[in-house]
Parts: C-alpha cells; structure tokens; sequence
C-alpha cells in the first residue's frame, strides 16, 4: 500500500472516534477480488453507506448491500463513487460489498464510509427537556466539525486521485523521453556509419 493510502487511513480511523457510530475506512481491493463488511444496525435508524474509488483501472467498482434478510436494498454497477441513505427496517448485521472481480489486473484503493444514527453529541441524543444556548451552541460546533472533517475527507480523496495521475503522466512522460533519445542516439549513429560507408575508399 502506497504511502498516501496509509495516511487516508489514519485520517479515516480518526474520523471514526469523532463520529457517533459506524465505520469509515480506506482499503485495498486486489484484482479478481471482493470484500464485504458488516454494520449491526438498529430498526428505524438512518444509515448512510458512501464510497468512492481513489484509484486503480477505470476507477469503478460494483457494491451491494443487503439487509439481515439477504434482501438486496442497494446495488451499483461500475460506479466511481455515490452515496445511500436508508433507514433500517429491521435490527441485524447489514452487509456492504465492494467487488473487483469484473478486472483481471488492475487493484484499486477504495474509501467507504458506513455511517449510522444522526450526528448528535453523547448526551445530547436523549434530551427530554429544550436544551440550553450553550448545549444548542455545543451541538452547532459538533455538526460544524463533522462537515469540516467531511471536507477534508474528500479532498485528501482528489487530492490522492491528483497525485496518482501526475504520477502515472509523469512515468509515460518519462518512457517517451528514453525512448526518444534513444531513437535520436539510433539515428545519430546509423548516420555516422552511412556517412563513413560513403567516404571510406574502397580496396580494389
């Protein structure tokens, strides 16, 4: 794993402690492969399945995600990246699967964010009386915070789809340049030797 994913996933793991339930992470997804997880959720929560392909091939991958009855509530083919929000219509392990299997060589990084209940802060959730200016001002700086995480998320994400493609411009631009100076070193010396058979005077 390059050094960039490592650092998308520490951001990910940290992103996790701030929220209040669910998991976001950044995996490998090798060629000819599927990966599935698994997100115990209650009935009648709201849940928000996200991803996005960093890199790899086209950029695609095929997800699904099924309830605790094996129904099939989401599916997406060859997608680059989209989001789905549920509400759970009933208690049980629900599965995300992200596929590969359609490409014989090429891996992918992907980023997945499985995010469950609304954004509150611990506490706060089960208010039973009118909160205070200060707890409604704490609340505000707490859903200020996750959008500013979620920005951030997003652009380490461009920022990581930038990098790979200037790298991969940069190896082609690379293999051009050699193969140039050599075809110019090829010509350059296949013309010394013309010219020398040209001039060279010839034993009878």
């Amino acid at each position: 794993m390059d050094y960039w994913a490592i650092c998308l996933l520490f951001v990910s793991l940290f992103g996790t402690i701030l929220r209040t339930g669910g998991v976001e992470l950044t995996f490998e997804l090798p060629d000819n492969a599927k990966q599935c997880f698994f997100q115990e959720i209650e009935k009648n929560s709201t849940a928000l399945l996200e991803f996005q392909v960093v890199t790899g091939g086209q950029y695609d991958v095929d997800v699904t995600l099924e309830a605790p009855n094996k129904e099939i509530i989401y599916k997406q083919i060859k997608t680059q990246f989209d989001s789905h929000q549920f509400t759970a219509s009933m208690t049980g392990p629900y599965k995300a699967c992200f596929s590969n299997e359609f490409s014989t060589f090429s891996h992918k990084i992907v980023y997945m964010e499985f995010r469950v209940g609304d954004q509150t802060l611990v506490g706060l959730g089960e208010h039973v009386t009118v909160m205070t200016q200060m707890e409604s001002s704490a609340q505000e700086i707490f859903k200020n915070l996750n959008s500013i995480l979620d920005y951030q998320t997003h652009h380490r994400l461009r920022e990581a789809q930038g990098r790979k493609r200037a790298e991969e411009l940069n190896s082609c631009v690379l293999i051009w340049s050699v193969l140039e100076t050599l075809a110019i070193l090829i010509t350059s010396v296949g013309q010394v030797y013309i010219l020398r058979t040209l001039f060279t005077e010839r034993k009878p």
